[in-house]
């Protein structure tokens, strides 16, 4: 097809946005269970549905025996600064950030926690910091998958199993899309509204029998917020995991939940869940490998990430643009692209390097991303020729 031709064939769906993500296919209000709407979450009724969101959740995942997994508020965000208010301190600590939030980890940890003995890793986006420079007699705080720089790391073999210090990662939109080896992480966190399409406000948090331990025999020095507090006594208040929230949830986002966990056990499971990720990434990744003005924000393909692709543009007449002309390009680009309702939310995170962010999440259909791609190409160069 001619670059100035025009696509006929659209997405059936342009939502691409990294965070809320798109609904799972077939999704439709219709199909969420509204009996527990209106309930106290302390019903039976209601506590029943979240205990079961629970254990269905562990079951995709196949968390290891001792592992526990409870909802939690304030998204990915609130299950993070829970962990870190809750568990750090002990030790000595090393952060990893190449992306905007391993950097709001770096701030509670540096500024607001103030622990001195805190070694931080932090590089450029499209980066990598060397793990090989980590030392696991230290708590270890990272993302798995860098949501704004489209950088996640390759896989759990840097970590290893004979470790003093405990693995704190924020996984939020890696889990359920990528392969998580659960034995070498102590603390886990994510929120629904990425991988799973779910609505946002609520956070996950799992903790490793190591983790546990660690809560049990150790109190920060620090005043902990109640929203934060996951500790009843000396122990693990063990009801947030097995459904006493600690502030009152959505029962529409729990009812929600449950719609799309039951469809991912009916699709075959987290195996089918990171094929279609895999899938849609490939669509992507051999696009780019054969379109001149564009490349991958990761510099390392081992290091890109399969679910938040993030693009930059590379061209050398858009590169020999100022940086105000860049930007407005890129965002002339967006806006085309949704008026033309083909893609939407698609531009770069606020903090990251100017560019394109697609979702390639499993709730993403490959024929949408296949459609999208010539889009982009067309768009690309129609407002090029425009300039010339």
């Amino acid at each position: 097809m001619d670059k100035l031709v025009k696509p006929i064939m659209k997405p059936l769906n342009p939502k691409f946005s990294s965070g809320p993500c798109n609904k799972r296919p077939g999704w439709s209000i219709n199909n969420i269970n509204l009996d527990s709407l209106g309930r106290s979450h302390r019903s039976v009724l209601a506590l029943s549905k979240i205990k079961s969101a629970i254990e269905i959740s562990k079951e995709i995942l196949s968390l290891p025996k001792g592992y526990e997994l409870g909802i939690v508020p304030g998204s990915d965000t609130g299950a993070m600064e829970i962990a870190l208010w809750s568990l750090l301190g002990k030790n000595k600590t090393e952060v990893l950030a190449w992306e905007s939030f391993g950097k709001d980890w770096v701030k509670d940890i540096v500024d607001e926690l103030k622990l001195r003995e805190c070694k931080t890793h932090i590089v450029e986006y499209g980066n990598l910091p060397d793990l090989k420079e980590l030392n696991f007699e230290n708590d270890i705080v990272f993302t798995w998958n860098g949501t704004t720089s489209g950088v996640c790391v390759p896989d759990g073999d840097w970590i290893p199993e004979t470790r003093k210090g405990l693995t704190i990662c924020d996984a939020t939109s890696a889990v359920f899309s990528l392969e998580i080896p659960w034995e070498k992480i102590d603390v886990a966190t994510y929120s629904w509204q990425k991988v799973l399409g779910g609505e946002g406000g609520h956070g996950v948090l799992i903790l490793s029998p190591r983790a546990i331990d660690r809560i049990e025999s150790y109190t920060p020095k620090w005043p902990i917020p109640k929203l934060f507090r996951i500790k009843k006594g000396s122990k693990l208040n063990r009801g947030i995991f097995s459904g006493s929230t600690i502030n009152t949830p959505s029962m529409l986002c729990i009812e929600d939940l449950l719609d799309t966990l039951n469809w991912v056990r009916q699709i075959g499971g987290l195996p089918e869940l990171i094929n279609r990720t895999s899938r849609n990434f490939e669509i992507i990744e051999d696009w780019v490998r054969n379109t001149a003005w564009v490349d991958f924000l990761a510099t390392t393909s081992r290091y890109r990430s399969k679910t938040s692709v993030c693009l930059k543009i590379v061209d050398k007449w858009f590169l020999s643009l100022g940086s105000d002309s860049q930007s407005k390009f890129v965002s002339e680009m967006v806006n085309m692209l949704e008026d033309c309702n083909v893609a939407y939310d698609i531009h770069s995170y606020r903090d990251a390097p100017l560019g394109l962010r697609i979702w390639c999440g499993s709730t993403v259909e490959t024929k949408d991303i296949s459609a999208l791609l010539p889009w982009l190409e067309w768009v690309f160069n129609k407002l090029k020729n425009n300039r010339k």
